[in-house]
Order: structure tokens, then C-alpha cells, then sequence
């Protein structure tokens, strides 16, 4: 895990002996040589526990290896044989630790008692759980409004905690609920929910294996749902067309060798994904797609002057969509000349995309965060939307919109309350099964608690999972107003980042992973989570606890609640002496629940209705609409290259392989070539030569913005990588204070992680006011 740092082109395709040899690797890594198997064989099984990673759903059909080369990664980095004791902080004080890069604090292993910070010594010291709740007690009870507390949620929470969560909180009295999601999908819901009626994808994984094509929009399956990548081998052999579109070239979406399969693990063989392999610039996705409906529409006029049939899906749109005429007159104003410019594909590139479109009666589109962390996501994701509706694909089987989402549960988070902006009727029926008045007014989402941090308007801050300092953008920023903050409480598997980040109080509680049995007083208890897809599921554990002093997430949430709330009606602890009194709760709030305790006992569990796979409209007009979007020319990155000199690139953050959100399992990248290493930028050979760089040479970035606020991230290697001329990509964490805090995608608020304007410069870190001063030269000459 800690060779030396090198690039070298990887040649071979994804999967294949190299994820076979990487599962063994990080196995041996965390030193669970058998136990590690062992656990495997019962990931994502019906008798086993849900991966702790990406949330790609099960075929109906399992078998008895369902699991990826990352979800390996996720299941050895919780079983592992590693322990972070009260010892450890003993010898180490946060200061120390804060030096520590994220590879090394993760992998110090599992956290095996609750902690408390002592300011005094920069250490946190060992203290019993009723003294932990009798803390957040206070400190809550302590606050002159319950909205001067944010309650955080990472997606691995299961339905369970974060039910019993979002009731706690509430009965508390507030809707401050920062999640993942305001980080990641918030886009995705936000246009759907508009154009279609709901906030989620409305395809089944069965979908896929009748799709005639699939177009793939800012993902990288090969990385981070690696399962997907045996969906989309399975349709290629068939004959599927598969139209990829990233600015990166990614190898997953280029060929796959099946770990499964004799044939390819014998032979050395692959197969190769993508039909069309299209690179818009970094934001260029929205020209894109206008670009491939210019194309049908005007092929559509033409066949209609011919007397011919209507290519598109005539009696879909008229029986099924609002705002057909708008959309068409929006289509034929957009200029090829703009398309062009703004996409960074030429039109013949496009067109071809197109005609694919036109060749394939069922059309699946999928995306990830390549088209949700932009100014103009929701815009973008409406165009995806109109695509799908323009044919009718919605309501058949192999086709309709298919968001890709992260965390194993995040979706599942959602749907059971996780929201600063929930409905009246939810909220109503929270009042009408729990009897007390639930906040009405909307909470805080993360970069408004974030805000509300640095103005002392938020003093308590919990994060059920996660790593909020880390994940989040504007690190420095994001730092000092945590540790502003009167308490900060973080619930969590492994020592992370933000556990270093405290207010003058802060805690570490450690809870059970999904890979480890779950005791409670009625016996071995089971969680649920939703998937991408919204098939609901149970997931046991089945590994002794890694600590005897580990709580469930449930059980820490109750007991939280049981501390803070004396007075409440609701039996907290009789909740999870059996998580079926939680799950009848559920049924109770949520219509789409019942019979939830039978229904997820069954094989596979069950899938929760979605009201536009039925072609049933939620919108305000009661029909699916189309919504129009000019293709955007004010953009931070338009302005930051008129109003620059120096040479202005639009960085994406991103994932490395040996990674998944936050946490990082190792330093390699493979399929990008990098390896022992993490600070890189990844840069074309033409940028390259205009900067009068060279491969291998180190860099400082700073931020192109009009806020006066200098950020600055230093020491990158540049790597000669096949991305679009102007754009460049490195990893988070390490990006992330490079994103400022204002840059928000329009309506969903969401930072735009994938698009920052940046300038680049010589690395001149070894004097760091040198390097500043060079930083505001660059950014001042205009």
C-alpha cells in the first residue's frame, strides 16, 4: 500500500486479474486474510448484510459473489483486524493527528470506545456512554432555540437511524437536517421532482437488460459502482449501444474483463463497453444534449414535410407532456454555432449520438455527480429529461432516467424524512402518529449551516456518520466554523478528519458497522436500506462487534433522544429492543411502507412505488414537462477567462480508485495510471505546451472568484492525462479548498465541485508567504 510513487499508462481493461489482485491486497492490508473472505461471502446475500458502499442494486437472482473490487475495499476497511483504544489517544493529541494525512487516520483502524476532548490537554480521554448522553443533553437543552443545533446525515445510515433521527429531531424542534445529498444528488431531485413529478430515478435493474441503448452523463462506473460495469457488458453483448460522455476517458467505460467469466479471466479478454466514447468540455454536457434534440427535432420536421411518420413519440407527448411548443421553439432559437462552442464537441459528434438515439425504440440515460455539481445542474438534468420524454421512454420497460447515487442509503435517507425541507404532508402526519407540533419551518442545508457556523447562529453540531470537514467544500472556512461551535458530536466507525476539527466540546461515538451483529434485547436485529432503484432490503450482520463497547446507530440515536427529551411520550428505549417497533413507526408515517416487516422478509425485499414509471404526473400542470434552458454564456468560468490574463483552467474534483467519498483505502489510481500518490492534476498535453510545463512538474492552484477570498492549494504533480484542453481534474479531498463556499448550483444549492475556475503556477511551497504573494500576482494581473 506504500509503494513509491510513480505513473505509468495502464493498458489492461477494468476488472479483471488486477481487481482480483487488488481485493487480496487490501484483505492482506487490513489483516483479515481470512476472516475477509469469509465476511465477503455473505455481502449483499440474502441472509448477509447490504455492501457498506455504493448503493447499485442486487439482481433478484444473487450470486454467491456479489461483490466488486471497491466493495471489497469498504467491507476490509470495517472488518478490519485494526483498533484505535483509548490508548491511542493518549499518545497522540489532536494536533499531532491533524498533521496526519487522510490515508493514515482512516486506516489506524476501528474506533473501540466513546471519547470526549479535553481542550486542556489536546486529547481526548475515555468516558463512559451515560456521561456522553448526559453531555448532549445539556448541551442541547442549554441552547436558546433548538435551530441553534444542525443534525448532519451521511448515507450509510440506515432507514432505522435515520427515521428515528429526523422523529428525535423534530420533537427537539428543528428542521436543521445538513445532508449528503445537499452535496451530491440535490440536483438530480430538485429537476425531477419539476419535470417529472418525483425525486428519483424511475428505472429497475431489469431495465437494463432490455435497454437498445444507454447513454451514460458524468459517471465513472469502473470506480465508483463497479457492479454496473456487469450490467453494461451484459448489454453490449447483446447488442446494445452504449454512448459514454465525460470529459475524462475513463477505462471502465472503454472495456471490461468480468472477474466472473473463464472465458476473459483465461484468455486475457474483455469486453468493450462503449459504442461512442464523446468528451465535452467540463460543463459542456447541457450544449450536449440541446445539441442531440436540435438534431431530432429538425430530422422530426423533416420527416413530417415528407409525409412521413413522426420520429419522435407523438402520442407520448401529446397525451403525456406540458410545454411541447415552448421546448420546440427553445430548440430550434439554440444556435449550432453556440452548441458547438459551449459543448466543446464538434457537430458531427453530436449528431452521432443522436442517431443512436433515433436507432433504439427503449432509451436508458444515466448520470452521476459529473452533471449534478454544477451552477446549471438542474438545467442540465431537465435537458436529460426532455431527451427521454421526446421518445416516449418512460413507462416501458428498458428505458427511462436513471440517477446513479453514492452511499448505500442515501436514497433511502430521503424517503424516510432526512430533509431541511420537508412536506406538509409528512410533517402532518408526523403531528397525527407522534402528537406533538413538528417544526414548520425549513432547516438548514450544508453550506447554510456552514454559514450559520461562522455567524455562532449554530452552536451544536451532530453528524450521524461521515466526515463533514473533509466532504464539504471551502476546508479552511468549513474548519473555523466548526471549531466555533459549543459542541461537536460525530458518530462514526473510524477515526476521521473531522474528530481533529472541535468545538470547545467535542465527541466520538462509536457505533456498530453494517458488517457486524447488531444485539439488542429482543435478540440479532436487522436494518433496511433503499437502493439506487428503490428496492428496499434487510441487512444483518453477521461479524462479532469490533469493540463490546460499540451501540448501533439506532440505539445511539434513541438513547440520544431519550436524554435530550425527558418529557417525550415516545418509549425511545422500547424502540430498539426490537427494530420492528421502529419499522411499524415507519408504516405508520409512510403509505408506501406498509406491511413493511413481511414485505422485507421476503427474498430480495420490495420495491416502493414511483409514480412516473406508471406515467402518473406529480407536477403542478398533472403531465411530465418539458422545461426549457438556454445554453448558459455567464458562467464563474466564462468570467473568470475574460477578466484574467494567465490562462484559466475549470477543475472537476474526483475520486481516485482506491477510494469512496472521503475515505481513502489506498493511494493508488490504477486505471488512470497513478500510483503511490495522490496530489495530481490531471492536464492535456496541448495545455501542457501552453503553460510551458511538463509532465511530472509540480504546481500550486488558486482560485479564480470575485470575493476577495484568497485560496490557494499547493504542491500538485501534473499528469499528461486524455481530458479536453482547458479543463483539469484532481482528487478530493485534497481539492476541496479550492471550491468556494458561495459557488452553488442554481436551485439546488449544491457546491459546484466540478466546475472552480483555477490558475496554475510553478509550486513555490517550500516559503509559503512567497507562494502567496506569487498566488495574488496571477490572480491580479487582468
Amino acid at each position: 500500500m506504500g509503494k513509491k510513487a510513480k505513473v505509468k499508462d495502464y493498458g489492461g481493461p477494468a476488472g479483471g486479474w488486477g481487481a482480483l489482485a487488488s481485493t487480496a491486497k487490501h484483505l492482506m492490508f487490513q489483516g483479515i486474510p481470512i476472516k475477509g473472505p469469509m465476511t465477503l461471502m455473505r455481502n449483499n446475500q440474502k441472509h448477509g448484510f447490504d455492501c457498506p458502499g455504493c448503493a447499485w442494486p442486487d439482481p433478484r437472482h444473487a450470486s454467491s459473489f456479489e461483490f466488486c473490487e471497491n466493495g471489497v475495499k469498504a467491507v476490509a476497511a470495517e472488518a478490519t483486524s485494526k483498533r484505535v483504544p483509548p490508548e491511542f489517544f493518549t499518545k497522540h493529541s489532536v494536533s499531532w493527528l491533524l498533521q496526519q494525512d487522510d490515508f493514515w487516520l482512516e486506516n489506524q483502524g476501528r474506533l473501540t470506545h466513546p471519547m470526549a476532548y479535553n481542550p486542556e490537554t489536546d486529547h481526548y480521554e475515555a468516558i463512559g456512554w451515560d456521561e456522553a448522553f448526559a453531555r448532549i443533553g445539556a448541551g442541547l437543552q442549554a441552547l436558546d432555540h433548538p435551530d441553534q443545533a444542525a443534525f448532519y446525515t451521511s448515507g450509510r445510515a440506515s432507514n432505522e437511524a435515520a427515521f428515528l433521527y429526523q422523529l428525535f429531531v423534530r420533537e427537539f424542534g428543528t428542521n436543521n437536517f445538513p445532508d449528503c445529498s445537499n452535496m451530491c444528488h440535490e440536483a438530480s431531485g430538485y429537476a425531477l421532482i419539476e419535470s417529472i413529478g418525483i425525486g428519483k430515478g424511475t428505472v429497475k435493474l431489469e431495465d437494463f437488460h432490455h435497454a437498445d441503448a444507454i447513454f451514460i452523463f458524468g459517471q465513472n462506473p469502473g470506480t465508483n459502482h463497479p457492479r454496473m460495469l456487469g450490467e453494461l457488458r451484459l448489454a453490449a453483448k447483446r447488442g446494445a449501444k452504449i454512448v459514454s460522455i465525460n470529459p475524462l476517458k475513463e477505462r471502465g467505460l472503454e472495456k471490461f474483463a468480468f472477474p466472473q467469466s473463464p472465458v476473459e479471466m483465461l484468455t486475457g479478454g474483455s469486453t468493450s463497453i462503449s459504442s461512442l466514447y464523446l468528451q465535452p468540455k467540463i460543463g459542456g454536457d447541457l450544449a450536449v444534449i440541446k445539441g442531440m434534440l436540435k438534431h431530432i427535432v429538425a430530422k422530426n420536421e423533416e420527416a413530417l414535410v415528407q409525409g412521413k411518420p413522426p420520429i419522435v413519440d407523438q402520442a407520448f407527448i401529446d397525451r403525456h407532456t406540458h410545454g411541447f411548443e415552448r421546448f420546440l421553439a427553445d430548440i430550434r432559437a439554440e444556435s449550432w454555432e453556440l452548441i458547438v462552442q459551449e459543448s466543446g464537441l464538434n457537430r458531427d459528434e453530436i449528431e452521432a449520438a443522436a442517431e443512436i438515439y433515433l436507432a433504439s425504440p427503449k432509451v436508458i440515460c444515466t448520470w452521476g455527480m459529473g452533471l449534478t455539481q454544477h451552477k446549471h445542474s438542474v438545467l442540465t438534468i431537465q435537458q436529460v429529461v426532455n431527451l427521454l420524454l421526446i421518445g416516449g421512454h418512460f413507462g416501458r420497460p428498458g428505458a427511462g432516467a436513471c440517477p446513479v447515487r453514492g452511499h448505500s442509503n442515501v436514497q433511502g435517507n430521503r424517503t424516510v424524512g432526512i430533509t431541511e425541507k420537508p412536506s406538509a404532508e409528512f410533517l402532518d402526519r408526523l403531528q397525527q402518529v407522534f402528537g406533538f407540533e413538528p417544526p414548520r419551518e425549513n432547516g438548514y442545508d450544508v453550506v447554510a449551516t456552514i454559514e450559520a457556523m461562522q455567524r455562532s447562529d449554530v452552536r451544536v453540531f451532530v453528524a450521524l456518520g461521515g466526515n463533514f470537514a473533509a466532504a464539504t467544500p471551502d476546508t479552511p472556512r468549513t474548519e473555523a466554523a466548526l471549531r466555533l461551535c459549543d459542541m461537536v458530536v460525530n458518530i462514526s466507525t473510524k477515526l476521521n478528519r473531522s474528530h481533529l476539527v472541535t468545538g470547545k466540546q467535542a465527541l466520538i461515538l462509536p457505533c456498530l458497522g453494517r458488517t457486524e451483529i447488531d444485539q439488542q434485547a429482543m435478540g440479532a436485529q436487522m436494518v433496511t436500506v433503499e437502493d439506487s432503484m428503490s428496492m428496499v432490503h434487510g441487512s444483518g450482520g453477521i461479524n462479532k462487534p469490533a469493540s463490546p463497547q460499540l451501540l448501533s446507530e439506532p440505539a445511539i440515536v434513541a438513547r440520544m433522544a431519550h436524554a435530550v427529551l425527558p418529557h417525550s411520550k415516545i418509549d425511545w428505549l422500547g424502540l430498539i429492543q426490537d427494530y420492528d417497533r421502529i419499522r411499524d413507526l415507519i408504516e405508520a408515517t409512510l403509505d408506501d411502507f406498509h406491511d413493511y416487516n413481511q414485505r422485507v422478509r421476503q427474498p430480495g425485499g420490495f420495491y416502493l412505488p414511483n409514480s412516473a414509471a406508471d406515467l402518473e404526473w406529480r407536477t403542478a400542470t398533472g403531465k411530465a414537462n418539458f422545461v426549457t434552458a438556454a445554453i448558459p454564456t455567464d458562467l464563474p468560468m466564462h468570467r473568470a477567462e475574460q477578466n484574467t490574463a494567465a490562462p484559466v483552467f475549470n477543475l472537476m474534483t474526483t475520486r481516485s480508485h482506491d477510494q469512496y467519498n472521503t475515505t481513502i483505502y489506498g493511494l493508488d489510481d490504477r486505471y488512470r495510471g497513478v500510483f503511490g500518490q495522490r496530489r495530481v492534476l490531471f492536464i492535456s498535453r496541448d495545455d501542457l505546451e501552453i503553460l510551458g510545463m511538463q509532465a511530472g512538474q509540480w504546481v500550486d492552484v488558486a482560485t479564480v472568484s470575485d470575493d476577495g477570498i484568497e485560496r490557494r492549494a499547493n504542491r500538485f504533480k501534473l499528469v499528461e492525462y486524455d481530458i479536453p484542453a482547458g479543463c483539469i481534474a484532481g482528487y478530493y479531498p485534497e481539492t476541496n479548498p479550492l471550491v468556494p463556499l458561495n459557488a452553488l448550483g442554481d436551485h439546488s444549492r449544491t457546491p459546484t465541485s466540478k466546475s472552480i475556475p483555477v490558475v496554475l503556477m510553478p509550486s513555490e511551497t517550500a516559503n509559503d508567504a512567497s507562494a502567496g504573494k506569487k498566488t495574488r500576482k496571477v490572480l491580479e494581473a487582468a
